[in-house]
C-alpha cells in the first residue's frame, strides 16, 4: 500500500532522484522547490533572476514533474512546495492504487460520523476528481483559488482516513497484521488532510511560499 504522505513514487527512487540532483548545489534546491512551485501555480514560468528562471523551465521541460517534485518532498508542510509535494503524492497514490482508494473513499462517505470529519466542506471530491484537481495544479493550469483546490484535497483526505479507520476497525481480531497497517494509513492521510487545510487557510492569508 503506497504510503501518501511519506514514500516516493515508485516511478523515481532515492538511488536516481541523488543521480538526477547532483549537479545542483545543496544550497539552491530549497531555493528551487520555492520557484518552481510558484511558477507552477502561477502559470507562469519567471522569476527576478533570468538565470534562475531558465534553470527552472530546463528542469521543468528536460527532467520532468518527477524531479522537481522530488525537491518538494524536502521543504516544509506547511510552505507552498511542501502542498504541493502532498498534491503529488495523492495523485500518485490514486493512480497507482485506484481499488484500495475507492473502497476506503466508499465506507469514508457512507461512515456515521464523516460529516464531522469533513466540516464545512459539501460534496467532497472523490478518487477521480482528486486526480484531475491533482493533474490540473501539477501542470500550472489551474485557473482557480489556490485554497479551495487545497481545502478539497484535504477533505478527500478526510473521508479517504474515515474509511481507513473504519476498515482498521473491521479487520480488528481477523487481521491484527492488516488492521495495524491500514490503522497507520488513515492517520498519515488524517495529518496530511490538516497540513493541506493548513497550508489553504494560509493562501488565502498570503502567508504559502
Amino acid at each position: 500500500m503506497v504510503e501518501p504522505r511519506f514514500r516516493r513514487p515508485a516511478m523515481l527512487d532515492m538511488e536516481e532522484a541523488e543521480q538526477i540532483e547532483g549537479d545542483i548545489d545543496p544550497a539552491d534546491r530549497g531555493l528551487i522547490a520555492h520557484e518552481t512551485a510558484l511558477a507552477l501555480v502561477s502559470q507562469a514560468r519567471a522569476a527576478h533572476d533570468p538565470d534562475l528562471t531558465n534553470r527552472l523551465v530546463r528542469l521543468v521541460d528536460e527532467e520532468g514533474i518527477d524531479t522537481v517534485a522530488m525537491m518538494w518532498s524536502k521543504a516544509g508542510a506547511h510552505s507552498l512546495p511542501g502542498a504541493l509535494w502532498r498534491i503529488y503524492m495523492l495523485r500518485e497514490w490514486v493512480k497507482h492504487e485506484p481499488r484500495s482508494v475507492a473502497r476506503s473513499y466508499h465506507h469514508g462517505v457512507h461512515a456515521a460520523h464523516v460529516r464531522h470529519a469533513i466540516a464545512g466542506v459539501e460534496d467532497p471530491p472523490g478518487p477521480d476528481e482528486v486526480q484531475a484537481l491533482a493533474d490540473s495544479v501539477l501542470s500550472g493550469v489551474f485557473s482557480g483559488d489556490l485554497a479551495v483546490a487545497l481545502e478539497r484535497a484535504g477533505a478527500f483526505c478526510r473521508v479517504v482516513a474515515t474509511g481507513a479507520a473504519y476498515e482498521a476497525e473491521s479487520d480488528d481480531g481477523h487481521n491484527d497484521r492488516r488492521a495495524h497497517e491500514t490503522s497507520l494509513r488513515a492517520a498519515q492521510l488524517l495529518r496530511t488532510g490538516e497540513d493541506l487545510e493548513r497550508c489553504a487557510a494560509m493562501w488565502r492569508e498570503d502567508r504559502l511560499d
